[in-house]
């Protein structure tokens, strides 16, 4: 009988054979042998099916077979349910890791004092692998310790294929991922564990996230409707100095909606969505600055920029379009 692991791996998946197989090998890979692996499957073709059905042994590797949703945290959560190990990390069905990956981020997490989770850089590839350049508009930056203010505002990037928590009761006490949302689910979870413990940092890529036109498609809305759910819920027990922040990100993130609107031929919805902003945004500076330019872009650019298909550089502020993109 195999011995009880150390780290219970994350996976969800639906309907990805060709990537799914190079995601469980990168795990196999791991030069530390103390992991379970838990599949959870959201209703998957059969294809799936049968090389989940073939890869669980019911010990080190355990899988799920879900009804769909299309809601990765639900399929998270059901698999953070069933885990045994004291840590818990997160890979998706079409990301890998690097051999020492785990191996590297818990020696950093024992060598740290008072931290509870981790996360390490990332490499971005194409569909063949191929590394790419994803975010241009910003370095990447080590941030370690309380990351609160880091994330929230967005310069600390934590990608949730890199994220590994030392204790899995802290993810199930924060209440794991908010099946409310199924886009920024993660980032939402991220701020929930920096409110109760620092984060301690590997900073170096031992992650490979794949970008595909698949993992880009959705709601113009969506995303900024779901962040300012998440935004809007972690007031409910901040700081006061904290819900000076979190207002302060609900008004840009509603002046990024007015802008994403505006490309889209919505005047007036996009000029109704800066009004709104007003009672959160009009103590900050930088509100008024970037109104002005959803105001400019509402009244003289949507037709140019619905002719050109481009998304306006102001929208680069949170890379929305990646966060919970998928199972």
């Amino acid at each position: 009988m195999m011995a009880a692991p150390l780290v219970t791996v994350v996976l969800p998946t639906f309907d990805r054979f060709e990537l799914l197989p190079p995601a469980v090998q990168s795990v196999f890979a791991q030069s530390m042998p103390d992991w379970e692996l838990v599949v959870a499957d959201d209703g998957s073709g059969p294809e799936v099916r049968e090389y989940l059905g073939a890869l669980n042994d019911g010990a080190r590797v355990r899988t799920l077979f879900l009804p769909h949703s299309g809601n990765p945290g639900r399929a998270r959560n059901a698999a953070i349910a069933m885990a045994r190990a004291p840590y818990i990390a997160f890979l998706d069905s079409d990301d890998e890791w690097e051999p020492r990956k785990l191996e590297l981020q818990l020696e950093a997490m024992r060598a740290a004092q008072d931290c509870d989770w981790s996360y390490t850089g990332v490499t971005f590839i194409d569909d063949e692998g191929r590394p790419i350049a994803v975010e241009l508009y910003r370095r990447w930056a080590p941030y370690s310790g309380d990351v609160f203010e880091r994330i929230l505002r967005d310069p600390a990037s934590v990608r949730t294929p890199t994220v590994v928590i030392a204790a899995t009761q802290l993810v199930r006490d924060a209440g794991g991922f908010d099946e409310a949302i199924d886009c920024g689910e993660d980032a939402d979870l991220w701020l929930r564990l920096a409110l109760r413990s620092p984060a301690c940092i590997v900073g170096e890529s031992l992650a490979r996230i794949r970008h595909h036109p698949h993992n880009q498609q959705r709601e113009v809305s969506r995303p900024f409707v779901s962040r300012d759910y998440s935004l809007r819920k972690l007031s409910e027990g901040a700081t006061n100095a904290q819900r000076v922040l979190l207002e302060r990100e609900r008004s840009l993130n509603a002046l990024l909606l007015a802008v994403e609107t505006a490309t889209q031929d919505g005047r007036w919805r996009s000029l109704a969505t800066v009004g709104k902003t007003l009672p959160l945004g009009w103590k900050f500076a930088l509100w008024w600055y970037e109104s002005a330019k959803a105001l400019v872009r509402a009244c003289f650019l949507p037709s140019r920029a619905r002719a050109l298909k481009t998304t306006p550089a102001f929208a680069s502020r949170r890379d929305v379009g990646r966060a919970g993109r998928r199972g």
